[in-house]
């Protein structure tokens, strides 16, 4: 990324000169300045940063790990003694810097692809049960890296779908939405011949035979859940889905907005994305 002057009339890239420094006190650094030698408006380094215009951009890292640590919204608010709001927009502003960063790393991986996924959807809600929403996954059982995770709203089902319906009114399944945006992601890292493991969800093998036609997939029956893991992990000492399973529990136990029978419940599915972009790029990073 290149210096551009910010005249809009101008916008030279080409022919700038250091005109001094100035002081930061957001982070306590000197900053080079420059004048444009065509119209003489002064800039910096500054705007080359994600960061550009943020007072409070040393706390970006502080609220990303508690944000990945099961602390909510407004308890990172006070624990760094910042406006909610300010928390706010620093989840949104993390979330599409750590979705650009996922992306980054899943073209790190089309040189040396994937040759076994293990893919799975785990409800949580917005705003009530009577909202749900499932987030469709996949995940490298070699690595243990998160390839992808996509958010969309499905009606309500059970018992709850009755009063969902009396409500709210119908409410429409955007789950095609979000496993096509899974298999989008995943199409150009994953090997031809790979091996693609799930449960008996009815619409999988539709999914992997149109973006996938030539990969192995083996589908296993749902098996029944134990307390440990959030609720995620199988009573069976052999699980073939361990690793997507362990990943849930991880997920739920490090995310307040996943966690069962929470307070901490978001309003929008939008906010739930963030979330997950910046979870995916926290697990990776971090894994040992």
């Amino acid at each position: 990324m290149k210096i551009t002057c910010p005249r809009s009339s101008c916008q030279n890239q080409v022919y700038f000169q250091k005109d001094g420094h100035f002081f930061r006190k957001s982070d306590s650094k000197y900053i080079q300045r420059y004048r444009c030698r065509l119209c003489g408006k002064r800039t910096s380094t500054a705007q080359l940063s994600a960061c550009y215009g943020q007072k409070k951009r040393t706390l970006n890292k502080m609220v990303e790990s508690l944000l990945c640590s099961k602390v909510s919204q407004r308890r990172i608010a006070k624990i760094l003694n910042i406006d909610k709001k300010t928390v706010h927009r620093k989840v949104i502003f993390l979330g599409i810097i750590a979705s650009g960063k996922n992306q980054k790393f899943r073209d790190s991986l089309t040189s040396n692809k994937v040759h076994s996924i293990q893919i799975d959807d785990m409800i949580t809600k917005e705003r009530t049960k009577l909202k749900p929403v499932t987030i469709s996954s996949a995940v490298d059982p070699k690595t243990r890296k998160i390839l992808a995770l996509e958010a969309a709203a499905i009606p309500a089902f059970g018992h709850l779908s009755k009063i969902s319906i009396e409500k709210y009114g119908k409410r429409r399944s955007q789950q095609n939405k979000s496993l096509t945006n899974l298999f989008e992601k995943l199409l150009p890292i994953t090997s031809e011949t790979a091996i693609i493991r799930s449960d008996e969800h009815k619409y999988y093998p539709i999914y992997i035979k149109k973006y996938l036609p030539r990969s192995k997939h083996q589908q296993f029956k749902s098996l029944k859940a134990k307390t440990a893991g959030q609720g995620e992990l199988k009573k069976s000492a052999s699980d073939p889905l361990y690793s997507i399973n362990h990943t849930f529990g991880m997920m739920r136990d490090n995310l307040g907005t996943l966690v069962r029978q929470s307070w901490c419940v978001p309003q929008k599915i939008e906010m739930i994305q963030h979330r997950l972009e910046i979870y995916i790029n926290f697990h990776n990073s971090n894994l040992v």
